[in-house]
């Protein structure tokens, strides 16, 4: 084949990229980031003088439930099953009349990144009494199941792919068939096996119920789903071109489908703004497939000593810059996305993990570029040794793809800064609700430092109440903070406001509000608040 016919091919090979990455453009742009718990009620360690009929959870974004758990104080746990989602908001009806004590109500949500998140909150039906048991220990097994499973997924989908594309486009040999094939057929069997515990994790549920019914149910509603399902398109496509005619067309067609499959869900792919993202996502998956991939088959060439491996290291070489920094400027704008600030590589497990691969990247390319300076003109001028110590040096490459692999899915298990900004700055609530007035205090955002607070206040049924002025009153004791008075006004929407307002601790804060409907009646009504550290 000639140099025109190569260059050709490998213009065609973009600018399919490019009509697959202008499609993701067109898909509708929905902003999802991690799911935060933003109220609740009852709220957390509220004390209720009666058995409340319904609990309501909002959420910053929508979500489905995957499992609600109420505790009694006896330790007894009760599923709850009847509620009803209205977005963000899962209205759950209470399981009859509770008893005296402490409750615990537990919940896992599953996000619109495709991650299940769980927690729980205290309430108190009378006087409170000790807590029951309500947490869940890590279960390190299904961990490190997903981990395994992450990984295996990741070797089909980028030196599977990625190498059946390299045979199909660059290699004039089958050098590498056998290992790529291997690769594929991980992939395929990690896939459904990924889904698989997705729906366990989804349930907080131990790898001997793998079989249940309801955990793949589970796993299904999860957007984790999507991507299994374009993985095994991906895959199978991937499989096909190393034995049928038109392979060419197939593994395109497969690295395409990698990149669809990782941008269908993830932190990534949900990061806003998801008109970028996700094709970033979608670009950055087929670059990696597209270098790690040729790694492989083109370092057993160089082993072997093939006729064709200088003809293959010469193909690899002259598109190799260009993926290259599709790859870093991808990557760096998601990271950027994701980080947001440099103090997060070190101040949080997802910025920990991305430097580290960091580090492993900076040794990688500093190899990648010393191969094609000093060993890749001798390699294809056919000088053996020079083939011999490129192929020891590639095969190093492999080995550092495979750990940045294993980086990356430890990403799994930790939510990004970006996430973390989005629940910090959420709100801190709380509802009071007595005979003579109630109201519905939104602290913004929800932790120490300069705050706003917005005032709902209603009578006891409900109804429209017309007061003269209402004053925040907030006090600390346990930290020796006597009370903060600060007037609200009433800027016209029906609530009432207090800005430049100032919380110097993150803790529990008892909020009282004194509410003057006339001139001679005055309401008080009182209620803790947690405020978040900064």
């Amino acid at each position: 084949m000639t140099k025109h016919r190569l260059v050709g091919g490998a213009g065609g090979v973009f600018a399919s990229l490019l009509l697959a990455f202008l499609l993701w453009l067109a898909l509708p742009a929905v902003a999802f980031a991690h799911a935060a718990l933003i109220s609740a009620e009852p709220a957390d360690n509220a004390i209720l003088a009666e058995s409340p009929v319904r609990f309501t959870l909002t959420f910053n974004e929508p979500v489905s439930p995957l499992k609600l758990t109420l505790v009694r104080p006896d330790g007894t746990p009760v599923g709850l099953s009847d509620f009803h989602v209205d977005g963000g908001t899962v209205a759950i009806d209470a399981p009859g009349r509770l008893g005296q004590g402490t409750h615990v109500l537990s919940w896992r949500v599953v996000s619109a990144d495709g991650h299940p998140v769980a927690g729980s909150l205290l309430f108190s039906v009378g006087a409170p009494s000790a807590a029951p048991p309500a947490t869940e220990p890590i279960d390190w097994p299904l961990d490190i199941a997903i981990w395994i499973g992450k990984v295996a997924l990741y070797a089909g989908l980028f030196l599977g792919i990625g190498g059946a594309f390299a045979l199909a486009w660059m290699a004039r040999g089958r050098d590498g068939f056998h290992a790529t094939a291997l690769f594929l057929i991980a992939g395929l069997a990690a896939a459904p096996l990924s889904l698989g515990l997705q729906g366990l994790d989804a349930l907080g549920a131990p790898l001997a119920r793998f079989a249940d019914p309801a955990v793949w149910q589970a796993a299904q509603s999860t957007s984790f789903a999507w991507t299994v399902l374009a993985a095994i398109a991906a895959l199978g496509l991937g499989l096909l071109s190393l034995v049928l005619p038109g392979r060419r067309l197939l593994s395109l067609a497969a690295l395409a489908g990698t990149g669809i499959a990782l941008a269908a869900s993830g932190h990534a792919s949900a990061a806003e703004p998801q008109w970028l993202t996700r094709p970033l996502v979608f670009l950055h998956g087929a670059a990696i497939a597209f270098w790690a991939g040729a790694l492989p088959p083109l370092g057993l060439a160089l082993k072997r000593r093939k006729a064709d491996a200088p003809a293959f290291l010469a193909r690899f070489s002259r598109t190799i810059l260009p993926v290259v920094a599709v790859l870093v400027l991808s990557g760096t704008v998601l990271a950027i996305v994701q980080v947001q600030e440099p103090s997060a590589l070190l101040s949080t497990a997802y910025g920990r993990l991305l430097t580290a691969k960091l580090a492993l990247l900076i040794v990688l390319f500093g190899l990648a570029a010393f191969n094609r300076w000093r060993l890749t003109a001798p390699a294809e001028a056919g000088e053996g040794r020079a083939s011999a110590r490129l192929a020891r040096s590639i095969a190093i490459e492999i080995a550092l793809v495979v750990a940045i692999f294993g980086i990356a899915a430890g990403w799994r298990f930790t939510p990004p800064p970006r996430a973390l900004a989005i629940a910090a700055a959420e709100p801190a609530a709380m509802h009071i609700h007595t005979e003579k007035a109630m109201a519905d205090l939104s602290v913004t955002p929800g932790h120490a430092g300069p705050v706003s607070a917005s005032i709902t206040i209603m009578t006891g049924d409900f109804g429209p109440l017309d007061a003269k002025a209402v004053t925040l009153v907030l006090s600390k004791p346990d930290s020796g903070i006597e009370p903060l008075k600060r007037d609200a006004t009433k800027p016209g929407d029906g609530t009432w406001r207090v800005d430049g307002l100032v919380i110097p601790v993150a803790g529990r804060w008892s909020a009282r509000l004194d509410i003057l409907v006339s001139d001679f009646d005055m309401v008080q009504i009182e209620a803790p608040i947690d405020i978040r550290p900064q």
